[in-house]
Protein backbone atom coordinates (compact mmCIF):
# COMPACT_ATOMS: atom_id res chain seq x y z
CA UNK A 1 0.00 0.00 0.00
CA UNK A 2 1.81 3.40 -1.08
CA UNK A 3 2.01 6.47 1.48
CA UNK A 4 0.81 9.07 0.95
CA UNK A 5 1.01 12.66 2.05
CA UNK A 6 -0.90 16.21 1.95
CA UNK A 7 0.78 18.06 -0.74
CA UNK A 8 2.17 20.32 1.24
CA UNK A 9 4.23 17.95 3.06
CA UNK A 10 5.54 16.69 0.21
CA UNK A 11 7.14 20.28 -0.70
CA UNK A 12 4.67 20.55 -3.47
CA UNK A 13 3.14 23.87 -2.44
CA UNK A 14 5.86 25.22 -0.24
CA UNK A 15 7.31 27.27 -3.09
CA UNK A 16 4.36 28.90 -3.38
CA UNK A 17 4.14 28.99 0.36
CA UNK A 18 8.09 30.38 0.96
CA UNK A 19 7.90 34.03 2.65
CA UNK A 20 8.85 36.55 0.43
CA UNK A 21 13.00 37.12 0.64
CA UNK A 22 15.29 38.69 -1.18
CA UNK A 23 14.92 41.38 -4.15
CA UNK A 24 11.93 40.71 -6.49
CA UNK A 25 12.26 41.31 -10.28
CA UNK A 26 9.81 42.68 -12.51
CA UNK A 27 9.56 40.04 -15.36
CA UNK A 28 9.33 42.91 -18.11
CA UNK A 29 12.21 44.69 -16.99
CA UNK A 30 13.83 40.73 -16.92
CA UNK A 31 12.90 40.29 -20.26
CA UNK A 32 13.81 44.35 -21.56
CA UNK A 33 17.64 43.29 -20.19
CA UNK A 34 18.00 40.12 -22.10
CA UNK A 35 16.50 41.48 -25.40
CA UNK A 36 19.26 44.82 -25.03
CA UNK A 37 22.14 42.34 -24.55
CA UNK A 38 20.90 39.91 -27.20
CA UNK A 39 20.58 43.29 -29.66
CA UNK A 40 24.15 44.34 -28.16
CA UNK A 41 25.91 41.08 -28.97
CA UNK A 42 24.18 40.70 -32.17
CA UNK A 43 25.68 44.58 -32.85
CA UNK A 44 29.49 43.18 -31.62
CA UNK A 45 28.80 40.48 -34.03
CA UNK A 46 28.20 42.14 -36.68
CA UNK A 47 30.74 45.22 -36.52
CA UNK A 48 32.96 44.32 -39.19
CA UNK A 49 30.35 44.39 -41.53
CA UNK A 50 29.80 48.52 -40.48
CA UNK A 51 33.54 48.90 -40.93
Amino acid sequence: MPITTPQSQAGVLSFYDAPEKGPSLNPRLLLVAVAVFVIVIIIFDHASLFA
